[in-house]
């Protein structure tokens, strides 16, 4: 639970030491778009990322209005391509 003292110190960084969360992460993985041939893994990665992420922008803009916060990158994270 917050306390006053804890929100005006938050209110504080925000206003005079123009505190921004620097990034944002969406982890991903693709080990379930593992298909029989190369294409088909390739275009069921593209499905699964775009269906995970399509939102992240809008979500993190929310938050940021939310919180008064600005939310500087957006970025996914996916499991190294390698192991698939």
């Amino acid at each position: 639970m917050f306390n006053y003292k804890d929100v005006l110190e938050t209110i504080e960084m925000v206003e005079r030491e123009h505190l921004d969360i620097r990034t944002v992460t969406m982890g991903i993985s693709l080990l379930p778009c593992i298909r029989a041939t190369g294409e088909a893994t390739a275009q069921a990665v593209y499905d699964l990322v775009c269906k995970k992420a399509e939102n992240i922008v809008k979500v993190t803009e929310e938050l940021s209005k939310e919180y008064g916060i600005p939310i500087v990158n957006k970025r996914v994270s996916v499991t190294p391509v390698s192991l698939i």
